[in-house]
């Protein structure tokens, strides 16, 4: 009995520890992968002229989630980005530049920065690059706007990290965009 015992307390050591085996490449492809995203990303820009400050809003529930939606006012606080500038926060391949009926972006534009790595600007008042246009970072793309076939929305900038098909964690200009974020940043783009 006591045999059977350490038996059955060995079997369950070396399943325990074959688990832990099986489970340590899985942790390491995930902290790799993850390595090599941030170890390609492109040194992101604000997408606005240097200078301008401008707040940026990565609230509870916006769709898609990591998503910012950026929004300029002046000196009374009083918004004022319709019509203001939109630059490309990288340099890339312009993938799509249309006015999207389905998903309620508006006026819509998608560079490739490489890498799996891209950017989407939506409800743009206007779209100053076709497809297939190269662009250089700070590169004027577009005017802000508040387009959008389903929703009324206000003036603003809906601004989208992409990696691998999935939007992810801002990072603008070295500060990382947690969820659930409300703050202000002054672009460095072009400066």
């Amino acid at each position: 009995m006591a045999r059977r015992g350490v038996s059955t307390a060995a079997v369950a050591a070396l399943a325990l520890g074959a688990a832990m085996l099986q489970g340590a490449p899985v942790f390491a492809a995930e902290n790799s992968a993850a390595a090599t995203a941030a170890a390609t990303r492109p040194a992101f820009r604000m997408p606005f002229v240097c200078g301008q400050s401008w707040r940026g809003s990565n609230w509870n529930g916006h769709s898609p989630a990591h998503s910012i939606d950026w929004n300029h006012y002046d000196a009374a606080g009083n918004p004022d980005d319709r019509g203001r500038r939109v630059l490309a926060s990288a340099q890339g391949t312009v993938l799509s530049s249309y006015y999207d009926t389905t998903t309620g972006y508006g006026n819509t534009i998608v560079v490739g920065h490489g890498n799996g790595w891209r950017t989407r600007y939506a409800h743009l008042k206007t779209r100053d690059v076709a497809k297939g246009a190269t662009v250089s970072r700070g590169q004027r793309i577009g005017t802000v706007g508040a387009t959008s076939a389903i929703y009324t929305l206000s003036p603003h900038l809906h601004y989208e990290q992409i990696h691998d098909g999935s939007v992810v964690v801002a990072v603008v200009q070295g500060v990382t965009w947690n969820d659930f974020l409300a703050r202000y940043q002054t672009s460095t783009n072009g400066c």
